[in-house]
């Protein structure tokens, strides 16, 4: 093991790790012309079709720029489209277009088994200990945000 403390912190080896986990899924997306963000908002418009610009960035975590770039280029490959809202004039609804849902039923299964290989190495009640503490990580990372 490496002598520099900094290198072997906590800190450091969540950050390799979600890089790692993340090389592994992108470069399964990549021969599908997706990446892991782009990915994950077509993700989020399946549980929810018709939902805002805000409140996808909401639900994956990213900020209002980023998402916007990440619409616009699914918007370019046919797999996403913005219809105004009925309700506020100011703001787009998203929706998957039907390109869309096949793109996302072909990829679905290649996220599953990324997750299924990254993780066998550890039996079922080792993942759900990890589960459990990353959880209970993010909970109480979300009381320190609070002002």
């Amino acid at each position: 093991m490496n002598s520099n403390p900094h290198e072997w912190s906590i800190g450091f080896i969540i950050g390799q790790t979600h890089r790692k986990m993340l090389n592994v899924l992108t470069s399964r997306l990549k021969e599908h012309d997706m990446t892991p963000e782009q990915f994950s908002v077509l993700c989020r418009l399946h549980e929810s079709d018709g939902i805002s610009q805000k409140e996808i960035a909401d639900r994956t975590v990213k900020d209002q720029p980023t998402t916007a770039r990440i619409l616009d280029c699914l918007i370019r490959k046919e797999l996403v489209r913005k219809q105004p809202s009925a309700t506020d004039r100011r703001s787009f609804l998203v929706y998957l277009t039907e390109h869309g849902r096949h793109k996302l039923q072909v990829l679905m299964p290649i996220e599953r088994q990324t997750i299924e290989d990254i993780f066998s190495w550890m039996s079922e009640s080792e993942l759900e200990a990890f589960r459990q503490t990353h959880l209970r990580l993010i909970a109480h990372l979300d009381t320190l945000l609070k002002p």
